[in-house]
């Protein structure tokens, strides 16, 4: 059974920075692209940054030059580093799939607040 467990968020002053981690297991990590997506309170839920298998990353324009995304194959764990953290990336923080599974974990809370 697919499993992610989010960790790592917090409440942190704009300009600051966190760094969250996302355990997964039930399935080969290494052959999967592994995505973070946030939700905003009363919003969607939006892909944030993509991590495929060369490693090679995507980002969305929002965090580009901010955040940066890697993995560990051998800990099955996905990382987000976030930097010059601003208001509006306050938000719950997911990972999952680039192509989602419909199990989801319980996410991260990042509060970005003076």
């Amino acid at each position: 059974q697919v499993h992610f467990v989010e960790s790592g968020g917090g409440l942190v002053q704009p300009g600051g920075s966190l760094r969250l981690s996302c355990a997964a297991s039930g399935f080969s990590f290494r052959t999967y692209s592994m995505t973070w997506y946030r939700q905003a309170p009363g919003k969607e839920r939006e892909l944030v940054a993509t991590i495929n298998v060369d490693d090679s990353t995507n980002y969305t324009d929002s965090v580009k030059d901010r955040f940066t995304i890697s993995r560990d194959n051998a800990k099955n764990t996905v990382y987000l580093q976030m930097n010059s953290l601003k208001f509006e990336d306050t938000a719950v923080y997911f990972c999952n799939g680039r192509l989602p599974w419909s199990s989801w974990g319980q996410g991260t809370q990042v509060t970005v607040s003076s």
